[in-house]
């Protein structure tokens, strides 16, 4: 990314949190209930949900429920970059025995289109 993107990209947050009250960590949140959750959003410029579209590059759920997702767009100079990482993390927010959500907004690696899934490259006629 070149210097003129980084001071634009570094006055702007990024990212989503939220935290809340949890009296039982018992019960483990899994990646398949996230990634079951992130598949409800879509991009609003292409019909494919960003989960399939390639745009989560990590999910990290430590042993007390607190959730780490980092994750891109397909373009930097997107017109809803700040509102991305909200809905990401209001997807989550109904999966009981969260303790916290993290969202980040990260531009490395660049995303591509061979991070797509299978299904999303099909949906879109991508070979």
């Amino acid at each position: 990314m070149n210097e003129e993107f980084k001071d634009i990209f570094a006055k702007k947050n990024y990212s989503y949190s939220k935290q809340f009250e949890v009296s039982n960590l018992q019960n483990k949140v899994t990646k398949e209930e996230i990634i079951k959750c992130i598949k409800t959003v879509e991009d609003p410029e292409i019909p494919i949900n960003l989960y399939d579209l390639g745009l989560i590059y990590s999910i990290d759920v430590d042993d007390e429920n607190n959730i780490k997702i980092e994750m891109t767009l397909t373009n930097p100079n997107c017109p809803v970059a700040d509102s991305m990482p909200e809905s990401v993390g209001k997807s989550l927010e109904n999966i009981k025995y969260i303790k916290s959500i993290n969202i980040k907004l990260v531009w490395q690696p660049k995303w591509t289109k061979d991070l797509m899934s299978e299904d999303a490259k099909l949906a879109l006629d991508i070979f």
